[in-house]
């Protein structure tokens, strides 16, 4: 049997050995295919280097004999052999992974020099400071990437001989002085590696080439790969190409530029390139690089073919290029190109720009742009040029950017915001009664808590930036400030945080607003008309319920009603309701917040006119919205031990009593949900109540409202049956009294494993399921969300026990296997079950394409994640419908 084929010449490679040579060594390969002026070159490839790790850092039998032989092709067509004293062949060595990588991994330029080989280069060339420039670069970039040297000792060699010449730039240093230089590198190659810099130039390139497959795995790559969930089996080509040399005087150069704007999208050439300088010089930033509008003032004709270049390169990948070229004595070359990295809105524009160019149909303009990338689009940002002071890191919780005045307490932020200033709530965690604090602070930041926390979910909510989970910072509450290791920041100090990446930052930041586009609701109207899955938003307010309507939210799928009872002027009374002794005093309390609750269903049914609202009846344990037990024991102490007013004593041991009495061991699974509706009916009944007449008040205004009661928590169908007949008794109730019919629908969260295996039972009393996939998560996992969020999931998932936190990516082997069964045996029941999402997962694109695969009639999410909701969707259907074609084979 034939061995493995590892070394091709770009002449034998196309764009599609993507997998295989990578994309840099694809696409030189199509490059070269089509005509274009790339310098010549050979690839090993991505099974290579995954071989070669699978060996142990061992290159597989017969690579150095084929790489050998490719090499001696690649002398022929130069006219020049590798080491060659007189005519030498030097190439560069890069890597180039299936996925682009920029920047993540290694390149050596030069190679193939030597003591010997630096003389014959620069007779070649005439030009002995070319020449020896060459030579320096080579020991540095070899010595730093291949040896490991680090990269100031060299600098610090280079910088001393320009202060000593009293010259600023590289380029300006005599070949006497570049003689000195490379004495001076091989000395520190020496003393740091224990070794003579390699003069032998086989051995320096399979050196070359060890130092590139190692580099797949350099710490920086490995996070690259993390951060954007790239594959780690992979593996990296390698490039080996002849070298153009962009430093050979006022006629050379290389530079770097892009067919459109990677920031706005603006259709036009857009980049930056130097004068008399190699790759390398472009990115160190020692010297400022010119726009590479000048080029054509410099150099007309290598400019109008450069545009030419670009036109043809663009309409062939059909997207926007970005391309390394180097200009060697007047000579154009193309090094690479790839599909450029880009903004958020970037991609919207350059996406509709190509349909109306005719480049791109509108089915690929939808799946062009990256839907997580569009939630960038909706929150103020970072602006990209500032210099920013990061102190700590935390979880990336909620997208945004925000500064303010540290406040630690969150009556105090809500008292600061309406009086106009900024501030940023900093909490050890967040609770419910937090949430005025919220609402009013620019932005959260929390000590503990994950990713789906209450302070991550409310703050996504709100469309405001959270950070969560930030252990670094020790927060003493007492004396109002917290530690960053040796660092205090006090109460009343800017700081800013960033949620889109977790990063707090001292002082202000410079933030850029939304840039939302003409082009921004094209591509949404694109993706509406090719999705099946219909988008609805997690509203708790009217003005959430309006902004998710402008969003393109064709609903509510969660109205969650406990937040209702934490406004400051309905806590008293909710307190007075759960602390009440008889059924009596609870109603009491109950007709008081009646009318409260009344209005605000009035607000959110007004604003989705037309549209369905699901609305949860009370969830969350009775205990939540009690003072702190650990607050009250402090201030019955205090009060005991200063002989305090023996009333408020009295009062506040009474209220303690009544916060232990109802103390649980784990409240998550205790009391709370349906179980409250079944201990305590006159609850659901008041709130059911609140839902009809306004309802009713709303049908006599002439406005059509499409309610829908979530009963939560359901484990057993005999507890929602007692509820679902509860909330028609109130119902029939309502109509008598106002003489108005209605209609509504009454269903279930399924957030219990238990309610998944019984759905079939479920689905004969419910007309609607609605997955709480964050619950589900818990259950399914046997994780407290927060805990494990904070203490040891990110190690899970770094160690990759599991591949993705499946509280922020839908977990579809465990998880999505319940829901799977919940939707199969509802309907078995039930053909008419409507279904949907209101976790946070509907809002995550790949849950989103995992709840179009198995049936959900909709996704609700926050109304920030609406847009991104509805490309997913999109992306979904036509994914579904590409994979259909590609079985047929059309």
């Amino acid at each position: 049997m034939a061995s493995k084929k590892y070394v091709y010449l770009f002449s034998e490679g196309r764009a599609d050995m993507r997998r295989l040579l990578g994309g840099k060594g694809a696409n030189l390969a199509e490059m070269t295919n089509i005509g274009l002026p790339v310098p010549q070159g050979i690839t090993i490839t991505c099974e290579a280097c995954n071989e070669y790790n699978r060996l142990g850092q061992q290159f597989p039998p017969g690579l150095e004999e084929e790489v050998a032989a490719r090499l001696k092709d690649l002398e022929a067509i130069n006219g020049k052999k590798l080491g060659d004293p007189e005519n030498p062949l030097l190439v560069s060595v890069r890597s180039g992974a299936p996925v682009s990588m920029p920047g993540m991994m290694d390149t050596i330029l030069n190679l193939g020099l030597n003591d010997e080989s630096v003389k014959g280069l620069a007779a070649q060339t005439g030009d002995e400071r070319f020449a020896l420039d060459c030579y320096r670069r080579f020991i540095q970039m070899f010595g730093n990437v291949v040896l490991g040297i680090e990269h100031n000792n060299f600098e610090a060699v280079l910088e001393k001989h320009k202060e000593r010449l009293g010259v600023k730039f590289d380029n300006e240093l005599t070949p006497e002085a570049l003689r000195e230089v490379i004495a001076e590198y091989k000395d520190v190659v020496k003393s740091h590696s224990g070794r003579d810099f390699p003069q032998d130039p086989r051995e320096q390139l399979y050196m070359a080439i060890r130092a590139v497959f190692n580099s797949w795995n350099n710490p920086r790559a490995i996070v690259y790969r993390k951060i954007n969930k790239i594959a780690d089996d992979l593996g990296t080509a390698v490039n080996i190409q002849t070298m153009v040399f962009g430093n050979m005087g006022s006629t050379s150069g290389t530079g770097v530029a892009f067919t459109r704007n990677p920031a706005t999208g603006e259709k036009g050439v857009y980049g930056e390139y130097l004068i008399n300088a190699q790759g390398e010089d472009v990115v160190a930033g020692i010297r400022t690089p010119k726009p590479i509008s000048t080029l054509k003032e410099e150099m007309p004709e290598v400019y109008r073919q450069f545009e030419d270049i670009c036109q043809l390169l663009e309409k062939h990948y059909r997207d926007m290029q970005d391309i390394e070229f180097t200009i060697e004595k007047g000579k154009l070359y193309i090094l690479q190109t790839r599909n450029g990295k880009r903004t958020a809105a970037a991609a919207v524009k350059i996406a509709v720009d190509m349909v109306n160019e005719g480049l791109i149909t509108k089915e690929e303009a939808v799946l062009r742009v990256d839907a997580d990338q569009l939630g960038q689009l909706m929150h103020r940002r970072i602006d990209p040029k500032a210099k920013l002071e990061v102190v700590a890191k935390g979880l990336p919780a909620s997208p945004g950017a925000a500064s303010g005045q540290v406040v630690f307490d969150a009556d105090e932020a809500e008292k600061m915001g309406l009086d106009g200033q900024k501030v940023i709530l900093v909490r050890t965690e967040t609770t419910p009664d937090d949430i005025h604090g919220i609402v009013q602070a620019q932005g959260v930041l929390t000590a503990r808590g994950g990713m789906t926390s209450h302070a991550a979910v409310v703050a996504r909510g709100m469309g405001k930036p959270a950070v969560t989970g930030c252990d670094a910072i020790k927060i003493d509450v007492e004396n109002k400030r917290f530690f960053i290791g040796d660092l205090v920041v006090k109460e009343g100090d800017i700081i800013s945080i960033d949620g889109s990446t977790g990063n707090v930052m001292l002082g202000e930041v410079p933030l850029i607003d939304p840039q939302l586009t003409g082009e921004f609701e094209t591509i949404l109207e694109w993706a509406d008309s090719f999705r099946r899955l219909k988008v609805r938003a997690n509203a708790d307010t009217p003005e959430d319920a309006r902004r998710a309507r402008e969003f393109g939210a064709e609903g509510v799928g969660l109205c969650r009603t406990e937040h209702m009872f934490m406004q400051v002027d309905r806590l008293p009374v909710v307190q007075e309701m759960i602390l009440a002794k008889t059924k009596e005093e609870r109603e009491a309390a109950l007709a008081k917040l009646l009318p409260m609750q009344q209005g605000d269903f009035y607000g959110i049914l007004k604003a989705m006119e037309g549209l369905p609202v699901t609305i949860r009846l009370l969830d969350p344990p009775l205990h939540e919205f009690l003072p702190n037990i650990e607050e009250l024991l402090v201030d019955v102490t205090r009060l005991q031990a200063t002989n305090g007013d023996p009333k408020e004593l009295e009062e506040k041991q009474a209220l303690l009593r009544e916060v232990r009495a109802r103390h649980e061991f784990n409240p998550m699974l205790g009391h709370r949900g349906c179980r409250l509706g079944i201990t305590y009916p006159e609850i659901y009944a008041m709130q059911a109540r609140a839902i009809f007449q306004a309802v009713a008040q709303l049908v006599k205004e002439g406005i059509k409202v499409l309610p829908e009661v979530e009963i939560p928590l359901v484990i057993h169908v005999n507890e929602l049956k007692r509820l679902h007949e509860l909330v028609d008794e109130v119902a029939a109730a309502v109509k008598k009294e106002t003489g108005v019919d209605f209609e509504y629908k009454v269903g279930t969260m399924i957030e219990m494993p238990r309610a998944c295996a019984t759905a079939d039972e479920i689905a004969r009393e419910a007309e609607f399921f609605s997955f709480g996939t964050n619950d589900l998560t818990q259950t399914t996992f046997g994780f407290s969300r927060d805990d494990a969020e904070g203490k040891f999931l990110h190690q899970y998932v770094d160690e990759k026990i599991l591949k993705e936190d499946p509280f922020i990516v839908l977990d579809r082997d465990g998880v999505g296997k319940f829901m799977k069964m919940a939707v199969e045996l509802g309907r078995s029941t039930n053909p008419k079950l409507e279904v949907g999402i209101c976790g946070e997962h509907g809002g995550e694109p790949s849950s989103v394409e995992f709840c179009h695969q198995i049936g959900l009639n909709y996704v609700s999410c926050s109304p920030f994640r609406v847009p991104v909701a509805r490309l997913a969707a999109a992306q979904a259907a036509l994914k579904e419908k590409k994979g259909k074609l590609e079985q047929k084979g059309e």
